[in-house]
């Protein structure tokens, strides 16, 4: 790879608004590869900056660094993802964000109902969860999630 197609940590963290020492910790994640010169030092591909921007983008919406490995492993390494190689990984994100948005909607609606609503009343729980009905699903509050 010709060295001048290729950026310098310090160039990259200009490019993306990251600090050196999180590049270097995304690296320790395995969500960016750079190369390494002849004296060690590391270079990185110009896709590296749209990596990184998607990284920034997908821990904003929640997303946990396994989630986004496991989105950045269907890029290619060592080129340049095509606009093909992006849309593959938007419609994964799509369906889990379609699924978060579902979960966070039920625990929207049911918040007044069942988390923490301190009525303590065995009465009225058995209304919402009779004969613990819920148990089977598992521990936790399984109605709401």
């Amino acid at each position: 790879m010709p060295e001048n197609r290729l950026l310098s940590i310090g160039d990259l963290a200009r490019r993306t608004g990251l600090s050196v020492s999180a590049i270097r910790f995304y690296e320790e994640k395995g969500l960016v590869e750079p190369f390494r010169t002849n004296g060690g030092q590391r270079r990185f591909l110009r896709s590296d900056i749209r990596r990184l921007s998607f990284v920034l983008i997908a821990q904003q919406l929640g997303l946990s660094i396994n989630e986004i490995e496991e989105q950045l492993k269907k890029l290619p390494h060592g080129r340049t993802p095509t606009q093909a190689d992006w849309n593959k990984i938007s419609r994964a994100m799509k369906a889990m964000l379609d699924d978060r948005i579902s979960q966070l909607e039920r625990t929207r609606d049911r918040l007044d109902g069942c988390i923490g609503c301190g009525c303590l009343s065995l009465k009225k729980c058995a209304l919402y969860n009779p004969d613990d009905r819920a148990a089977i699903l598992g521990a936790g509050p399984r109605l709401v999630l």
